[in-house]
């Protein structure tokens, strides 16, 4: 589950890799014919007690070179003048390991930080540099928030990005207010950007919003399910989870029923004062081949 700005801002190209197809031309660099994108390890440990983790990191599979080349993506939410060291270490290490090309992609939410990234990092004195980053930024000035709904619903996971970059800017809440109807139904979605706004008025008025659409899977504990709660009582949560819970289980009872298996009547009141849905789920695909009513409840 994404626990924070820091997570969301990163991972939502784990969730779909195809994204920094789409994101990294907006950073004035054109990006390859590619087959494939691969998440990899994100652990570039040495063996020796130092311990660095690239955010999240990726191999580009392009069509015209089978090697293709690497790309790390890290999200910085401040200037960080010790991150030039981790950076050049990155890259020098990457290329050491897997003998292909890096690339650094910082992803920053406010422009500050993003200028700051922006800047090329020079190691060496200064009458000769041994070697010279040049991070690529995405940031609040290259990617504008999406607001029309039609747009948003083309392509659901750079909306997302769009939000999560522009989370500091002072039109928010209106921009949340424009794509609510577009990823409210997608809990996935949903859960980024709740993730990626930052804890206050802004993230409570996004839940407030989520609050309407009912949770897909109700007593599972999601995002939209606790939103739910909080705008309407857990009552009518746990409501609508007993409900899904009292129709699991007379599917349960009509299959036995209709295979001509025996059930007394305790064992009636048993499967009807169930309530735990991934316990009937199993009672269902038992149901489907059990001779008796026992072996229904059998142990696995």
């Amino acid at each position: 589950m994404v626990s924070s700005q820091h997570d969301a801002t990163h991972r939502i190209f784990r969730q779909e890799p195809d994204l920094l197809a789409r994101l990294v031309p907006e950073t004035g660099v054109e990006f390859p014919e590619y087959s494939s994108i691969e998440p990899l390890d994100t652990d570039l440990t040495e063996i020796r007690p130092l311990e660095r983790r690239v955010d999240s990191f990726f191999r580009v599979r392009t069509a015209d070179d089978e090697g293709g080349f690497l790309l790390a993506v890290e999200s910085q939410s401040q200037p960080d003048p010790d991150k030039h060291n981790s950076w050049a270490y990155y890259l020098a290490h990457m290329y050491a390991k897997y003998r292909l090309p890096p690339i650094l992609l910082v992803v920053c939410r406010d422009k500050k930080t993003a200028a700051w990234a922006a800047e090329p990092i020079r190691i060496g004195r200064r009458f000769h540099t041994s070697m010279e980053v040049f991070p690529l930024v995405l940031g609040p000035i290259g990617i504008r928030a999406i607001t029309d709904p039609e747009e948003a619903a083309k392509d659901l996971a750079l909306t997302t990005f769009s939000i999560l970059i522009n989370a500091k800017d002072p039109g928010i809440l209106a921009i949340l207010d424009a794509v609510a109807p577009v990823l409210g139904p997608n809990a996935e979605w949903a859960e980024f950007i709740e993730a990626g706004l930052d804890e206050g008025p802004v993230r409570d008025h996004w839940r407030k919003l989520m609050a309407v659409y009912t949770p897909n899977f109700p007593g599972f504990g999601s995002v939209m399910e606790e939103a739910w709660i909080r705008v309407h009582g857990d009552g009518e949560a746990k409501g609508k989870a007993e409900g899904k819970a009292e129709g699991k289980a007379e599917d349960i009872l009509r299959a036995l029923d209709v295979r001509g298996v025996e059930v007394s009547d305790s064992d009636r009141e048993r499967v009807m004062a169930c309530v735990d849905l991934e316990l009937l789920g199993t009672w269902f695909d038992r149901s489907l081949t059990v001779e008796t009513a026992e072996q229904l409840f059998a142990e696995a």
